[in-house]
């Protein structure tokens, strides 16, 4: 795809949001490369507070936007809180450039989202097998890149992971009437075969945001180059910014 960069003016500081229970060092390699290679010259990724996950999301943002123009991007529930957060401060009259929204999890409850589900189980399992029975297992289901990003991560969040998961498996999401009134831009990058984050979730999303386009990409790819998923989405936001 030929890049909009020559028409396009991103703003100097961008502030990304890991996925629930993942971490800072995932997050700059899926969102980093692809914002700098647009301009963007200061790239937070945050570090999430087990104990207080969305709280600390969201004191981040308002740091960097107090600071100037940003663009905010998240994967899965790093997502919701992005794009929640934009929205709110669209409401109070206050621009961000736009939103990357990485394998969106769900839509407004998250009571039955797979996503969510499987956050609220695995507290639950922490709390009654331990850390590293739970790693055990978790790395003989999942792809070697996922089982090691998740390895370092949870290793990093404990003991208060099982915190983590409750909070995010209980994060209500924009529903359809939210995601209709919300004006700013979003490029969503959405995972055709990942059952945890459904398409279909991505194509709700697209599909009822005002400014919106997506891209998308497998499982595969994302643990070939996790910076496919940050440029996914930063040619799907340019895309919607310029239609």
């Amino acid at each position: 795809m030929l890049s909009s960069t020559h028409t396009l003016t991103w703003p100097d500081a961008a502030v990304v949001l890991p996925g629930t229970g993942s971490d800072a060092t995932f997050a700059h390699a899926a969102f980093a490369s692809a914002l700098r290679a647009r301009g963007v010259r200061t790239v937070v990724a945050v570090e999430p507070d087990p104990d207080a996950v969305v709280a600390s999301y969201e004191r981040a943002l308002e740091d960097a936007a107090e600071r100037g123009p940003v663009v905010v991007g998240g994967i899965s529930l790093g997502a919701v809180v992005a794009l929640d957060w934009a929205a709110r401060r669209a409401e109070r009259g206050f621009e961000t450039f736009g939103v990357l929204a990485a394998l969106p999890p769900w839509t407004g409850d998250p009571v039955r989202a797979p996503a969510a589900v499987s956050a609220r189980m695995t507290a639950e399992s922490l709390r009654a097998q331990g850390l590293d029975a739970v790693l055990t297992h978790m790395q003989a289901t999942s792809p070697d890149w996922l089982a090691a990003a998740l390895t370092r991560s949870w290793h990093s969040q404990w003991p208060g992971l099982p915190n983590a998961l409750d909070e995010a498996g209980r994060r209500h999401a924009p529903d359809a009437e939210a995601l209709v009134r919300t004006g700013v831009a979003v490029g969503i990058a959405a995972a055709t075969d990942d059952p945890v984050h459904p398409h279909a979730v991505a194509a709700e999303w697209n599909r009822h945001l005002p400014r919106s386009r997506m891209c998308e990409l497998t499982l595969d790819e994302i643990g070939a180059r996790p910076a496919l998923l940050g440029e996914r989405a930063a040619d799907a936001l340019e895309r919607a910014l310029q239609a």
